[in-house]
């Protein structure tokens, strides 16, 4: 498993991260993803037959399944899924695989801050163990803005709760684009601009260790 502890600058700094890939043998690709003590598993299956009433005749049809710790699945997880299969939607090429179907499913192990961050980098990493193409990689970055206004990367639950607006972004790897956002509490358009900067700043810490993992993982195989 490989392991990074990021500090992007004086003020951008990440918990601890960790990724696995390729661990589960059903699926045709997994990884498992951890950001300090938030962890997810996650495992794609497909292109495979997709049902008719679900068929779109251009593309494959991407289902997103999360799966909480306890419990069924609710209004929360229901959110976090459009969010993931948005920003899967955008990088995936999903036009090379017409009339099939998708499915990625993450099961949420801890939450400790940060969840749809991490939901977003295990999506990453399954979909390129199962070696679908892509236009583009992702990651994703949650920040907090406290009640001093200072603004928290990689926030943990307890920062969460005492922040007063919490933004997790979407960034693409080839020109650190937003590809999704996902807002709540209130803010200044200011504050967003920062957000968004500190993120893409961050973004390259986690772009890094992907393909640091990747290569360790595969120079081990070679």
């Amino acid at each position: 498993m490989a392991v990074m502890e990021a500090r992007c600058s004086s003020s951008v700094m990440l918990r601890e991260f960790a990724c696995e890939q390729n661990f589960l043998s059903q699926p045709d690709g997994s990884a498992s993803f951890v950001h300090g003590d938030t962890s997810v598993y996650a495992g794609v299956y497909g292109p495979a037959e997709v049902k008719v009433s679900k068929e779109i005749y251009d593309r494959a049809t991407l289902e997103v399944l999360i799966q909480p710790k306890v419990g069924l699945p609710g209004v929360r997880e229901r959110s976090q899924e459009q969010c993931v299969r948005e920003t899967c939607e955008a990088s995936l090429l999903l036009s090379l695989h017409p009339r099939s179907s998708l499915t990625l499913i993450l099961q949420v192990l801890h939450d400790d801050g940060s969840l749809l961050s991490c939901l977003l980098n295990a999506a990453c990493m399954s979909l390129m163990d199962a070696g679908l193409p892509m236009s583009c990689l992702f990651c994703g970055v949650t920040c907090a803005i406290d009640a001093d206004g200072q603004i928290i990367t990689d926030p943990t639950a307890a920062q969460e709760k005492e922040s007063r607006a919490l933004m997790t972004f979407a960034i693409d790897s080839k020109k650190h684009n937003v590809l999704m956002t996902s807002t709540k509490g209130s803010f200044s358009v200011n504050e967003l601009q920062q957000c968004i900067a500190v993120s893409q700043k961050a973004s390259e810490k986690l772009f890094q260790f992907y393909r640091d993992s990747v290569r360790r993982r595969y120079s081990k195989t070679l």
